[in-house]
C-alpha cells in the first residue's frame, strides 16, 4: 500500500509505504496473496488491506504529517479484485469509532474474508458459461470491452454464487478493491468507477450501464450489490468524520472516486488522444488513448478515466521481462550491454529472421514456446546469438503493434 502527497505544483511533499508480508507478518502472505492448493486460486485477507491502511496513517501521523491541509484525495486499486460486504456494515463503517483502527471495527463486516485478486485463474467454467449465456466471446467483447477472463470480477461473482449460494445472499454490497479502499474514506459504500468497472465483463462500455443480460449469467439479484457506477473523476463526497477525529483532517476534505491500476497509469501518465504508452515489467503492458475502439478477442477495452466520452486500450503480454532476461542469460552472459551491442550489430529487420517467445502460455495470443523462422518462412531450430537477440526484440514489438491494430 502506497501513499503520495503532492501540492498544488505537483510536487511530492509525502511519500511512504506498507510491505503486506514484511510489515503485517501475521497475515502470513507472500507477495501480498494466499496461493491455494489447487494452483489457481489466489485471494488476499481483506482484513490485512484494511490494517495496511491504519498502519500507513499512524506513520503518517507519528511524522508530524499535516493532515488538515489535504483537500482532497483519490486512489487507484489492482484491478479486478473484488470485496463483499456482510449485510448490515453499512452500519458499522458510518459509525466507526474513532478511539479505535479501523480493522477493529470491520472484522466482522465482510462475508467474504479474502478476496479473489487479478491473479485469480480459477473461474474458467464461469467464463465459457458467462459466454454462451450473451451469444459468444466476441458479442461478450462488444459488449463489456473483453471476452470472459478468469480474473474479471463478473466471473469471479458467478464462482462465489454457485460454490456458496448462502455467502451470496448475506452479502448486501460488492466493491471492486479500488470502491472498497473509497467507501473505507467516505465512511459509505463508494461507487464503481466507469473505467475499472470496465475489468469486470458486467458493464456496457457504450452505454456505461450495467448489462443485464450479463448479470443475470452471473448471479441472482446482482445490480442491487453493485451501485450505480459513475464517471471516474466523480466527486462522491467529504471525508468521513472518522478520519477528522482521528487524524485531523479537515471535514472539507473531498473524496474523489478511486480507479484501477491501469486506468489510473494512463492518467498519471497524461496520456492524450493517439498517445501510446508501454510498460516493460514481468508482463508488458500497452495502453492508448482510443476515439473509436473495436474490441477483439485479445486485450481490452476500458472507459477512459480522463474523458468518459472516450476509451483506453489495454494489452497485456505475460512473456515481458522475464522472456527478455532468459534471453540476455542465454546469448549475451547476462549482460545487458553485451545484449545491447549484439543488438546493435545486426539490421532492423533481421534479415527476414522472425521468432515467437512464450516461455509461459502467452495471454495475447493463447501460445506458448519458442517458434523461429528464417526469411524463406521455414522453421528454424536455432539462430546465431545476435539473429536471437533481435528476434525477440523485434518479434514483441510487432506483435504489440498488430494487436493495438485490431483494436482500432
Amino acid at each position: 500500500l502506497k501513499v503520495i502527497a503532492v501540492d498544488e505544483q505537483l510536487r511530492v511533499i509525502y511519500e511512504d509505504n506498507v510491505h503486506f508480508d514484511k510489515d503485517l507478518p501475521e497475515f502470513k502472505t507472500q507477495g501480498g496473496v494466499y496461493m491455494h492448493n489447487d494452483r489457481l486460486t489466489v485471494t488476499s485477507p481483506v482484513l490485512m488491506w484494511v490494517k495496511a491502511l491504519d498502519m500507513i496513517l499512524e506513520k503518517m501521523k507519528s511524522s508530524g504529517f499535516n493532515f488538515s491541509q489535504v483537500r482532497a484525495l483519490s486512489g487507484a486499486g489492482q484491478q479486478h479484485g473484488s470485496v463483499y460486504w456482510k449485510k448490515g456494515s453499512i452500519r458499522t463503517l458510518k459509525s466507526a469509532s474513532s478511539e479505535l483502527p479501523l480493522h477493529q471495527s470491520l472484522k466482522a463486516c465482510f462475508s467474504v474474508s479474502n478476496s479473489p485478486v487479478w491473479m485469480d485463474s480459477s473461474t474458467a467454467s464461469q467464463c465459457s458459461a458467462l459466454e454462451k449465456a450473451v451469444g459468444g466471446a466476441q458479442h461478450l467483447a462488444s459488449i463489456t470491452g473483453s471476452r470472459a477472463y478468469e480474473r474479471f470480477t463478473g466471473n469471479q461473482i458467478a464462482k462465489i454464487y454457485s460454490q456458496n449460494p448462502e455467502v451470496y445472499m448475506q452479502t448486501e454490497r460488492i466493491s471492486l478493491v479500488s470502491s472498497f479502499a473509497a467507501s473505507l474514506f467516505l465512511g459509505a459504500y463508494a461507487p464503481i468507477d466507469y473505467s475499472d468497472g470496465s475489468g469486470m465483463n458486467l458493464l456496457q462500455i457504450w452505454e456505461k450501464v450495467w448489462s443485464v443480460s450479463c448479470l443475470d449469467a452471473c448471479a441472482p439479484g446482482l445490480e442491487e450489490k453493485l451501485g450505480c457506477p459513475v464517471p471516474s473523476h466523480s466527486v462522491l463526497g467529504p471525508i468521513s468524520p472518522y478520519y477528522s477525529q482521528r487524524y485531523g483532517f479537515s471535514p472539507d476534505c473531498k473524496i474523489v472516486a478511486f480507479t484501477g491500476d491501469n486506468p489510473a497509469s494512463l492518467a498519471g501518465m497524461r496520456l492524450q488522444e493517439g498517445d501510446i504508452a508501454i510498460s516493460l515489467g514481468t508482463s508488458d503492458t500497452l495502453f492508448l488513448w482510443i476515439q473509436e475502439p473495436t474490441p477483439a478477442l485479445e486485450g481490452h477495452i476500458l472507459c477512459n478515466p480522463v474523458d468518459s466520452q472516450t476509451y483506453m486500450a489495454l494489452l497485456c503480454f505475460k512473456n515481458g521481462s522475464l522472456m527478455r532476461e532468459r534471453i540476455r542469460d542465454d546469448c549475451a552472459s547476462g549482460s545487458w550491454d553485451e545484449f545491447s551491442k549484439a543488438l546493435s550489430s545486426t539490421v532492423a529487420g533481421n534479415n527476414g529472421n522472425l521468432g515467437f517467445y512464450f516461455d509461459v502460455m502467452e495471454i495475447t495470443p493463447e501460445a506458448v514456446g519458442i517458434h523461429r523462422f528464417n526469411r524463406d518462412n521455414q522453421k528454424v531450430s536455432a539462430f546465431p546469438k545476435e539473429v536471437e537477440i533481435r528476434a525477440l526484440i523485434e518479434g514483441q514489438f510487432m506483435a504489440k503493434r498488430i494487436h493495438a491494430e485490431k483494436l482500432g
